[in-house]
């Protein structure tokens, strides 16, 4: 932001602006009937109410309950705000839902209690508690918060966290790991010193002791110093941390230190300091706004230190969003009793090793940075990493039922993954099941037009590495080498071909005489087709002609259509109905769009043929295609020509194939909304099943559909797929990340090897 006024006005323009807040409750059944309303409300509801009257445990089946999480706070110690009270509060607990919904799917009430005593906030939390399947403490003051946190921990039997102490601590304790390893310092020797001690320092300290920090080598301090055993000034929470040392003062304790740990105020921490502390340091400067000591004074202080903050213009930002949402969806998944310190730990090594991890792309995308990788400036996950879900929610879901918290056990764990992904709209199943079509028939030989790409080096490196298909590159040898070195990228199981270099005339001579054999009676002449082998479209086109390998993803940089130009010539393809399909990944499933890129005004015969190549395509990934034909008109109620044409093509298919699902000329919303196609339109073919594959009249409506979905809709896409061709041939964008090269590439070996030429 320019200012701390613009700051102001933006945040203020953020939460006001439209419908004040940031969240809402939505309804998940039907309403729109009389009789959905019955159901809802009464008489229906009483059902449900009957059945958990007799197993209380029902309430998790018939309600919410078991996805609803309470976020709690009587205002006492908000943010760097400190008592700011219960209702000024609240903006912090919907953001606290808004990131429970965002990362885990969790539905949140959020609960301002406007009550400072201990006792009567106990209370009020155990009446309220039946409602909810966690709770989720926030931002109350030390030591309250100990005593709150402990009392319902006991007297309640669902999940119960005050994520200010437990969120941080578990972070942090990841990153500590990790900076040990890259430092291979012992957790049993290093020396710590705690600045800080509220309840976010005394949750940390009391982790890292689990994790295995000695107590003799742990030295906290508070405002007042150094909390020693000649205090006498220590409440109960602090006495448990008072060591026997001579050190008074912050500067005494960073002498010979290993590690530094802030939570508590700016710039109590100087570069001399640092310079005190023993070779390698780790300073976890987390105050916030303004760190303990500021990055770039931290960073000049020496060379050898590792730094983390907990902001996010810094690396190694330790934010408490990489835990407590997944924390919790891991909780309620198995129904624990409670999140215990082996579901704590569980979490802490499942973020520690997802950091050694390769980075995928679209991480390293999001915070443009492609050289993020494990090391002094990468000690924990980027919070946008989707991998976070799966990992962290599994491990504290294992840990629970492993330590007899969980009262529901998860039997097939590579299901439940599925289901996370699957919840947060990143149902994968349609890649998955390609996948293993690839994993179970010999390995492909998959050529890449522009080698040179870096999503496109990064994906065939993944797709070597886990023996998916074995990757050709096509481009300078150097080159590739040389961005294969920057990204840190192996390039084992890949092969180069450097098709311009004095080493490739050879097969370049080859594959031009084949063209010339091919394209001879169509005007070409042998050097001219010896010529176009210095092209590498056409180069990569032939090495498929000439067996060199099963199929081919070429580049494009503007239009679609001129990427075809090429491939129509060489597979004898002119005058043959092309299209391209893009599959948009939803979280109802995968939907089939056709055509997106190719035929701009189809005609019945062209759309005809399209559907039956679609169908074909969609039956070829696993699934029954269930067809509409779209256009902005229901079953005639318009006679422009695009519904005309649209209907037309419909009735050619249903009396051609009677066995294909297939109807139209409906709108979108008729073709997508069950309910509507049954109560106005009861003849239609379809009956109740979901479609999945629809047909546009024309590509710039099915392009515009399908990047809509992208940008607004939250939806994946994979593609263009080219359908039509006898050859396993796909155009890509050359901006295309590494998850779409990856997954066009495995389309590409998953198709039949021995498709006849036409």
């Amino acid at each position: 932001m320019s200012s701390s006024k613009s700051l102001r006005r933006e945040a203020l323009a953020y939460h006001s602006e439209g419908r004040p807040g940031k969240i809402e409750v939505i309804p998940t059944k039907p309403y729109s009937t009389q009789t959905d309303l019955a159901l809802a409300y009464s008489p229906g509801v009483a059902e449900p109410c009957l059945e958990i009257e007799k197993n209380p445990q029902d309430a998790y089946k018939y309600t919410a309950k078991g996805n609803l999480v309470a976020v709690i706070s009587n205002g006492t110690a908000v943010l760097g705000l400190g008592n700011i009270g219960p209702l000024a509060g609240k903006p912090v607990m919907e953001g606290k839902g808004l990131l429970f919904k965002t990362f885990a799917d969790i539905d949140v009430f959020d609960i301002e209690v406007d009550a400072s005593d201990v006792d009567r906030f106990i209370e009020t939390v155990k009446s309220i508690s039946p409602t909810f399947g966690g709770i989720n403490l926030e931002d109350i003051k030390a030591p309250e918060c100990f005593v709150i946190e402990e009392r319902l921990k006991k007297e309640l039997d669902i999940p119960v966290m005050h994520d200010d102490q437990h969120g941080t601590a578990i972070i942090s304790a990841a990153a500590l790991l990790n900076a040990l390893k890259i430092n291979k310092k012992d957790i049993a020797k290093v020396r710590v010193v705690v600045n800080g001690a509220g309840a976010a320092a005394v949750s940390c300290a009391k982790l890292y002791k689990e994790l295995g920090v000695k107590a003799e080598n742990m030295i906290m301090c508070d405002s007042k110093g150094v909390l020693n055993l000649r205090r006498t000034d220590l409440n109960t929470a602090k006495k448990e941390f008072a060591v026997d040392t001579v050190a008074d003062t912050l500067g005494d304790a960073l002498k010979g230190a290993d590690v530094f740990l802030g939570l508590s105020v700016a710039d109590v921490v100087t570069k001399e300091m640092v310079r005190s502390m023993a070779s390698d340091p780790i300073v976890f400067a987390l105050a916030n706004p303004h760190p303990e000591i500021s990055y770039k004074e931290a960073m000049a202080s020496r060379p050898d230190i590792i730094f983390a903050t907990g902001r996010s213009d810094y690396p190694n930002q330790v934010n408490n969003v990489l835990g407590f949402p997944y924390i919790f969806r891991g909780a309620l998944d198995v129904r624990a009793t409670s999140i215990n310190e082996a579901m704590k730990i569980a979490a802490v090594h499942a973020l520690a090793e997802l950091t050694r991890e390769p980075v995928p792309e679209s991480v390293a995308s999001a915070y443009s940075n492609s050289s993020i990788r494990f090391g002094k400036e990468y000690l924990i996950p980027k919070p946008l990493d989707p991998r976070l879900l799966s990992r962290i929610s599994t491990a504290v879901a294992k840990a629970a039922i492993a330590s007899g918290v969980a009262r529901k056990k998860i039997i097939d764990w590579e299901v439940y993954s599925h289901e996370l992904e699957h919840r947060m709209g990143r149902d994968n199943r349609l890649m998955r099941r390609i996948r293993t079509m690839v994993v179970t028939a010999p390995r492909k030989r998959i050529v890449f037009s522009n080698g040179e790409v870096t999503a496109v080096i990064r994906a065939a490196s993944v797709l070597a590495r886990e023996e998916l298909i074995v990757p050709i590159l096509v481009g300078n040898s150097a080159h590739i080498a040389a961005i294969a070195a920057e990204q840190h990228v192996e390039l084992k199981g890949v092969e180069i071909i450097d098709f311009a270099s004095d080493a490739e005339k050879y097969r370049r001579e080859k594959y031009g005489k084949m063209l010339h054999e091919r394209l001879q009676r169509k005007g070409m002449s042998l050097n001219e087709a010896v010529f176009r082998m210095g092209m590498r479209q056409w180069f990569t086109l032939m090495a498929v002609v000439a067996g060199d390998a099963d199929g081919a993803i070429v580049d494009y940089s503007r239009r679609y259509t001129r990427a075809l130009e090429p491939v129509r010539e060489i597979f004898d393809a002119q005058g043959k109905t092309l299209a391209g399909m893009h599959i948009v990944s939803t979280k109802k499933g995968p939907m089939f769009f056709a055509d997106t890129v190719v035929n701009p005004n189809p005609t019945v015969e062209e759309l005809a043929e399209i559907t039956l190549r679609a169908a074909q395509a969609v039956k070829h990934f696993g699934y029954e295609p269930v067809i509409a034909l779209l256009s902005n008109s229901n079953f005639g109620t318009d006679t422009e020509p695009d519904s005309v044409k649209m209907a037309t093509a419909v009735k050619i298919l249903q009396e051609s194939h009677p066995d294909l699902l297939v109807e139209g000329e409906m709108k979108a919303d008729t073709a997508l909304d069950v309910n509507l196609r049954r109560d106005y339109y009861p003849f239609n073919k379809l009956g109740d099943r979901a479609v999945n594959t629809l047909i546009f009249p024309g590509a710039a409506s099915a392009n515009i559909a399908y990047k809509m979905m992208d940008m607004l809709g939250g939806a994946e896409i994979t593609g263009p797929v080219l359908l039509g061709l006898w050859k396993n041939i796909h155009p890509q964008s050359e901006t295309a990340d590494e998850r779409s090269v990856m997954n066009l590439a495995l389309i590409a070996a998953s198709s039949n090897a021995d498709l006849k030429e036409e």
